[in-house]
C-alpha cells in the first residue's frame, strides 16, 4: 500500500499514561504510536495528535487527498464537532472510530457520537490495545475494497 493510514487523536490524548489511569490505563501516546506502526507492517502511518479542532480537520482534508484509511479517536470532539463529522463525510475510504473506554458504559453525555454517523466501524473499550486492532481492521478494509 502506497498511501498511509492516518491515525488521528483528539484533545488530551497527549496526556495518556498520566491522565486518569483508572480509565485510560498507563500506556503513553508514544507507546500507542509504536503499536500502530507495528500493526501497519509495511504500510505507512501518519500518526498525529492535537488539542485543536481545526488541526484535526486539516489532517482529515490531507487524508482525503493522501490517505487510504483513517483511524480517529476524536476524544471530546466526538460529542461536539459537526465540523469533524462534515470533514469525515468527504473521506472516500474506511473510517474507524476508536475510543479507549467503552463510551456506552459511561455517563449519558458520552453516548451520542457524531463520528459514528459516518464511521465504517467503531472500536470502544479495548484500552490502548484497540489502536492496533483498529489499524489492522483498516488495512483489511482497504485490501477488501481493492480486491
Amino acid at each position: 500500500m502506497t498511501k498511509p493510514i492516518y491515525v488521528l487523536n483528539g484533545p488530551n490524548l497527549n496526556r495518556l499514561g498520566t491522565r486518569e489511569p483508572h480509565l485510560y490505563g498507563s500506556t503513553t501516546l508514544a507507546e500507542v504510536e509504536a503499536m500502530c506502526r507495528e500493526a501497519a507492517g509495511d504500510c505507512l502511518v501518519a500518526f498525529r495528535q492535537s488539542n485543536r479542532e481545526y488541526e484535526l480537520i486539516d489532517w482529515i482534508h490531507e487524508a482525503i487527498d493522501e490517505g487510504c484509511a483513517i483511524v480517529i479517536n476524536p476524544a471530546a470532539f466526538t460529542f461536539t464537532s459537526m465540523a469533524i463529522l462534515d470533514a469525515l463525510k468527504m473521506f472516500p475510504g474506511p473510517v474507524i472510530e476508536l475510543h479507549i473506554t467503552n463510551i456506552h458504559r459511561r455517563e449519558p453525555i458520552y453516548h451520542r457520537s457524531y463520528v459514528s454517523l459516518v464511521a465504517t466501524a467503531i472500536i470502544a473499550g479495548l484500552g490502548a490495545w484497540g489502536y492496533g486492532v483498529a489499524v489492522h481492521a483498516a488495512l483489511e478494509l482497504v485490501r477488501a475494497k481493492a480486491a
